[in-house]
């Protein structure tokens, strides 16, 4: 059994890591802490706020004593805001608390493109422009070119928890381009989970989630890969260790 453990901020779209627990369909156990989130906004004050050291390390005993092997800080926003060094030292400091190697879902993504090949890439994210601006200006960073941002202004992550397939196919398709070689959906409050397969036969090319890569991110940290195709092109790549 590979234990991941996983920070998750407030509470919106945690139910996609036991769907995703049960598709992955090995001995990978997933598990969730929930971080303090104080005031839910997509304001660039509330997400810093989000991602204070404290609110980080208090979830991290937990995940210690239920025996995770890697630790990722499951938000998106709550990585990139600090921009590209920022998110490094959060991750370092993670690491030492925790004991154990660290991410975050910014950085997930960064290695899910690397991952799946693509050069070029649309971003789909349901933050005010202001902040979709930035998670793009993170992405560039880590060596991806951003051929377009949408932002689609949602005001908070109750919100975006809210969402269906429908609207998360309209924040896809919204911020397509024919010259993207893959779409990213930020955002670890967006319900994905159960509509990726259908982004990607809609889109006709691989779509990365956030609360998708983190996962992947945790597996990487431990040294694990799985295949599970219901998760996407990026559970499909080899070599394939599938227990």
């Amino acid at each position: 059994m590979t234990a991941l453990g996983f920070l998750y901020p407030g509470h919106s779209a945690e139910d996609d890591y036991p769907r995703i627990e049960q598709l992955i369909g090995s001995d990978i156990r997933l598990d969730v802490v929930h971080t303090p989130i104080g005031e839910d906004a997509h304001r660039m004050d509330a997400l810093r706020e989000i991602a204070s050291p404290e609110r980080l390390a208090a979830g991290v005993e937990e995940l210690r004593m239920a025996g995770a092997e890697s630790v990722v800080w499951a938000c998106t926003s709550g990585s990139f805001l600090v921009g590209w060094e920022g998110a490094h030292e959060q991750v370092r400091a993670l690491a030492l608390a925790a004991g154990m190697p660290a991410s975050s879902t910014s950085f997930a993504f960064v290695h899910a493109v690397r991952e799946i090949k693509a050069v070029r890439v649309a971003v789909g994210a349901p933050y005010p422009d202001d902040v979709a601006a930035l998670f793009a200006d993170f992405l560039r960073a880590g060596g991806t070119e951003v051929v377009a941002v949408r932002g689609s202004g949602a005001a908070t992550a109750a919100e975006v928890g809210t969402w269906g397939e429908a609207e998360v196919l309209a924040l896809a398709r919204q911020a397509d381009t024919p010259d993207a070689d893959a779409v990213l959906l930020p955002d670890n409050a967006l319900h994905t989970a159960a509509h990726i397969p259908a982004l990607e036969r809609r889109l006709g090319k691989p779509v990365l989630t956030a609360n998708q890569v983190t996962v992947w991110e945790g597996l990487r940290l431990a040294d694990r890969r799985v295949n599970a195709p219901t998760l996407g092109a990026l559970f499909t790549r080899e070599p394939i260790v599938q227990v």
